[in-house]
């Protein structure tokens, strides 16, 4: 009678630890989904935004023909971000093609004329709409991997997370140059 009590007891807590890891695999498993979800939405505003660009420069080309260095270095980033195969590369391709599009709103400067042209105007709202809706979607994305890199990191889950491979996933950061100290001086 008392081997088949400690059988029971043996079965039982076999059965609690298979339903235990299975629950914490599939918790895992939607964490890391939820994380490429999240990544989704930031690739669907940068494509957005790279698909905006070739119609502001061929605007801009109009007007300010003579920058034609300016022109080029936005193509190269705009078709790094395109040919970008993880969130690491597009992260990368999308720091140079903003600072790409900055060099050429800073061209757009010296010219008033573009500036009044109705068809400009509307781009660059079009622009800063995306590069909001990029900034919203980059901070749920990195809300995302926190949630799910602390999943994998805290115990018990995280033995689960060793057997079956589950790995950080990075967050999503500012050029380094964004987060330096602004220098004002009168």
């Amino acid at each position: 009678m008392g081997v088949y009590i400690a059988l029971g007891v043996i079965a039982l807590l076999l059965v609690l630890f298979v339903i235990y890891l299975v629950r914490t695999y599939n918790k895992l498993v939607k964490g890391r989904n939820r994380v490429n979800t999240q990544w989704a939405q930031i690739d669907v505003q940068l494509t957005r935004r790279a698909d905006l660009i070739p119609n502001l420069v061929e605007t801009v080309k109009g007007y300010a023909s003579h920058e034609k260095e300016t022109f080029e270095k936005i193509a190269v980033a705009r078709n790094e971000l395109k040919r970008a195969q993880s969130p690491a590369e597009a992260m990368m391709a999308n720091d140079l093609l903003s600072d790409q599009l900055g060099r050429l709103l800073a061209v757009t400067e010296a010219y008033p004329a573009l500036k009044a042209d109705r068809g400009f105007v509307e781009m660059q709202t079009w622009l800063k709409d995306t590069e909001e809706q990029i900034a919203y979607a980059r901070q749920f994305y990195n809300d995302t991997v926190l949630l799910y890199n602390n999943n994998i990191h805290q115990f018990p889950s995280n033995i689960v997370a060793n057997m079956f491979n589950f790995r950080d996933e990075s967050y999503y950061m500012a050029k380094v140059e964004k987060t330096a100290d602004v220098k004002v001086s009168f």
